[in-house]
């Protein structure tokens, strides 16, 4: 178990807030939130003192984790309304190499085949790095309408946007400029790359 299981699993066995943990161990709201979420890789020694009082577990054993431990979160179903680390998103956690901690920010589990043709398949787990913004030519993810989460090659033209499948039963989806506002039609993160997980039958 890495930090920002620990914590989120001690919020969730004792029905605590993210509140609770700021003002136990003196840092913010927003500070824990950047621990839960796997944000923030390294923590300062006085305030993994104060987290491992408060979880019970040594201080040595925190700094083992602290160091050692690179993780990412992974995305389930993003939903309309949440944050994208919402506890409500947050299926668990991936390992990574510190190299690919630094190059990305969170997993997100792919659904459906649409991406087969990038050798992005259905249950792989995809990483991205978050932004607002892409190229055209970029596989990335979008959030349409505040509700639907795909994957795809965006095109940009002077006009519109496509939403361009990697698979040929699958029709690309056109978005004027006009629709891509008021939907609207947000970048969630650049697709950095997938990782399929593997399981015995």
């Amino acid at each position: 178990m890495n930090i920002p299981q620990l914590l989120n699993e001690f919020k969730r066995q004792n029905n605590l807030t993210n509140d609770y943990i700021a003002d136990y161990c003196g840092v913010t709201r927003s500070t824990v939130s950047r621990w839960c979420n796997g944000k923030i890789r390294r923590i300062a020694p006085e305030a993994l003192e104060k987290i491992g009082e408060m979880l019970n577990v040594s201080f040595d054993d925190l700094t083992s984790i602290s160091k050692f431990a690179f993780t990412r979160p992974i995305l389930g179903e993003v939903k309309a309304g949440y944050g994208l680390y919402a506890d409500e998103n947050i299926e668990g956690y991936a390992k990574v190499s510190e190299d690919d901690y630094n190059r990305g920010d969170f997993f997100l589990r792919v659904v459906g085949d649409s991406m087969k043709g990038a050798h992005i398949h259905d249950g792989d787990l995809l990483y991205v790095r978050q932004c607002v913004d892409l190229p055209s030519g970029t596989i990335g993810i979008f959030l349409i309408g505040g509700e639907e989460v795909t994957v795809k090659k965006l095109i940009k033209k002077e006009d519109y946007w496509i939403l361009q499948a990697a698979n040929d039963e699958i029709e690309p989806r056109v978005f004027t400029l006009r629709e891509v506002q008021e939907l609207p039609v947000q970048v969630l993160g650049r697709a950095i790359y997938c990782r399929t997980e593997f399981t015995s039958a």
